[in-house]
């Protein structure tokens, strides 16, 4: 927690700092990629740079921070850490690497708010940041523990044993380790990152949903050609140049949208391409006998939109309590509900967790839909696809 020094200085800054943190990423991010251009080519994503959607989350996270420092002094957010963490971890980002951030954070602030940074200022706000930053460090070192690899050494070689055309945007890939041994254990709905190597010489990563059952000797990530200005530059590589037989790198398998054990009844609510941590989560509840209600409702443009259509409705019918909802913006005569997904109308059983995964947008509309029914937001799991705003 904060000392006691800190709290008042925090709380009379925090509008200031808050209303300005836009700027003060911008400004950190011009620094520390002037400094460290290696950082940028092989480690943060340059479209969510362009786009600005980085710097927005580096803002929203410090402010949410700090402001829960002060309004809950007794605990952390650990739910934004773990999120943050295991992020963090999938990438190889370093215990080192705080003090890099560090150094260019504050330079970047005081070059924002000038004179207004007084040594008592100073201290207060590094407070925060170490806070935060050791306490992501904490977590990330007992995330490398348990997937059994060393800091910053998250990285295997894969082949592609199969690339299969899913959709129109939209194809699989089949990965097996290089070495011939077995893929690495991973919970159902968690995430891998892959690095590839773009023509500039940059080696850039973007994280996949791992969409087959745990527990098989293989893996499967199923990725979206990502179009637009900027396009994603690791899917829009993966779909032109990954064949079978070409050896990818990816991280060991990280990410907290996670089953919870127990028979309590589930929401599994998804839209697009976040539908992909879904079927690994529902092949888990079949392969293990789970009689747990589970209502499972998608979202997507028209019936040919969906990546594993079929393996979803399998799926959810071995299921003894499984019930599939669909939504489709151009329904056709598929059956399915015009327009986007609304949870509200659906029967959930009376202490049902729901885990969500999708756009923006929609992970808004649906926790709201949520919340509205009287879900606790901490009973509300979600994954978002790049960084969380």
């Amino acid at each position: 927690m904060l000392s006691e020094q800190a709290v008042p200085v925090v709380r009379a800054t925090l509008p200031a700092v808050g209303g300005a943190l836009d700027r003060i990423t911008e400004r950190f991010y011009g620094r520390l990629f002037a400094a460290h251009l290696e950082l940028l080519r092989d480690l943060f994503n340059r479209g969510n740079q362009a786009n600005g959607e980085q710097r927005q989350a580096l803002a929203g996270s410090t402010a949410a921070f700090a402001t829960a420092l002060l309004e809950h002094p007794d605990r952390r957010p650990d739910a934004m850490l773990a999120r943050i963490a295991h992020k963090h971890a999938s990438l190889g980002v370093t215990s080192e690497q705080y003090k890099v951030v560090h150094e260019h954070l504050f330079a970047a602030i005081v070059e924002v708010l000038g004179e207004a940074v007084t040594p008592e200022v100073a201290r207060a706000w590094d407070e925060v940041y170490w806070l935060m930053a050791n306490a992501l460090i904490a977590v990330e070192a007992r995330l490398h523990q348990e997937a059994g690899v060393a800091e910053g050494q998250v990285w295997r070689s894969m082949e592609i044993a199969e690339r299969r055309e899913e959709t129109a945007d939209t194809v699989s890939f089949v990965l097996r380790p290089a070495d011939g041994g077995p893929a690495v254990a991973f919970r159902p709905g968690q995430y891998a990152s892959v690095r590839v190597a773009l023509p500039d010489g940059a080696r850039q990563i973007s994280q996949y949903s791992l969409s087959c059952a745990p527990g098989r000797p293989q893996w499967r990530i199923t990725v979206k050609r990502v179009d637009g200005d900027p396009a994603g530059e690791v899917s829009s590589w993966l779909h032109a140049h990954a064949r079978e037989g070409d050896a990818v790198e990816v991280s060991a398998p990280f990410g907290d949208l996670v089953l919870p054990e127990g028979d309590g009844p589930l929401l599994l609510a998804s839209a697009g391409i976040g539908s992909t941590p879904m079927p690994a989560m529902l092949d888990h509840l079949a392969a293990t006998g789970s009689t747990r209600p589970g209502v499972v409702a998608h979202a997507d443009r028209a019936p040919a939109s969906p990546a594993h259509a079929a393996e979803l409705r399998h799926l959810v019918d071995a299921l003894p309590q499984g019930t599939l909802h669909l939504w489709y913006e151009e329904p056709g005569d598929s059956g399915a509900r015009p327009g986007r997904a609304n949870v509200s109308v659906l029967d959930l059983p009376a202490g049902t967790t729901p885990y969500l995964c999708g756009p923006l947008p929609f992970l808004r509309a649906v926790r709201g839909d949520l919340l509205g029914r009287g879900v606790a937001a901490a009973d509300i799991h979600y994954e978002v696809f790049g960084p969380d705003l």
